[in-house]
């Protein structure tokens, strides 16, 4: 079977990942920063020190230029000096599939990396950072992109520099296992068996056994169906038919992937997708439904 040698190709190219420019310029002082409803940010630190805190952990504290990363929703202040402050671009950066996306869900809480570690980032930071702090045409359209590149390299600098100790991202480093993720990623229809994705890695079946397990969490049937259940989610927000998500990813038919997907999830895909397009109110929600009533 023919496997692709991309590791990223299949996952951005199903949960793709768009940022929005939210802010270039300096912060002096304390910056508080809720914590938004959905989706991460990308702090890009060009010059000054920055201290970052969060609730009930210790001070993170910048002293160089930086990215800071956050895959998830989490509150925290940025302190600077309140005279020069700190020098950012920052960006929302919007995970396809939300908290169900794979990507997002790899990566820990917070990340951050002296920009100077990042290999071959130098020219795309350059020009991002020049065009954040100017007024051209266009510009914003063009920060948008600069800054999705700038994720891509994130992703690329966290697989190579081995960094990250477990999950999907840490098979994907591993110089063996990465091979049966990619296979996975790429081809989720076909009928893996262990002894196959054992033989694509080099390795016996028990030895890729317990390195898929101890790396990842989770053996790679429940990996597998996991990946594919996931892209049939995609494709249900999408509105494809079960039969046709059923094709392609792997089950012979409807039934068989609404005992796959319920086993997984919990719900029928009938029942997730009535809940994804009907959302239980939060908090807020209900709050203001109730000044409107009163």
């Amino acid at each position: 079977m023919r496997t692709c040698t991309d590791r990223l190709d299949a996952l951005l190219h199903h949960f793709p990942v768009r940022a929005r420019l939210f802010h270039s310029g300096a912060l002096c002082g304390v910056t508080r920063f809720t914590a938004p409803e959905h989706g991460g940010q990308l702090h890009l630190i060009q010059a000054g020190k920055l201290d970052v805190v969060h609730a009930g952990q210790d001070t993170l504290h910048i002293c160089e230029p930086s990215l800071l990363f956050y895959p998830r929703p989490l509150a925290r202040n940025f302190v600077s000096d309140s005279q020069h402050g700190a020098t950012l671009a920052c960006a929302q950066l919007q995970f396809e599939g939300g908290a169900d996306n794979p990507l997002a869900g790899a990566m820990p809480d917070t990340i951050c990396v002296p920009l100077k570690d990042i290999p071959g980032a130098e020219a795309i930071l350059g020009l991002l950072f020049a065009e954040a702090f100017s007024n051209y045409c266009g510009r914003e359209a063009l920060l948008d992109r600069l800054f999705e590149a700038v994720f891509i390299q994130l992703l690329r600098y966290l697989m190579e520099s081995g960094q990250l100790e477990g999950g999907m991202l840490a098979g994907m480093s591993h110089p063996r296992l990465r091979r049966a993720l990619v296979a996975m990623h790429d081809q989720p229809a076909a009928p893996w068996t262990l002894d196959e994705l054992a033989r694509l890695c080099g390795m016996s079946r028990s030895v890729f056994a317990g390195s898929f397990r101890n790396t990842l969490g989770c053996t790679p049937g429940v990996y597998l169906q996991g990946w594919r259940i996931s892209l049939a989610q995609q494709m249900l927000r999408k509105g494809q038919q079960l039969k046709l998500i059923a094709d392609r990813v792997g089950y012979g038919s409807e039934a068989a992937l609404s005992r796959a997907f319920k086993a997984h999830s919990g719900q029928t895909p009938r029942a997730w997708k009535l809940a994804q397009e009907n959302p239980p109110m939060t908090a807020d929600d209900l709050a203001g439904h109730t000044n409107q009533v009163t």
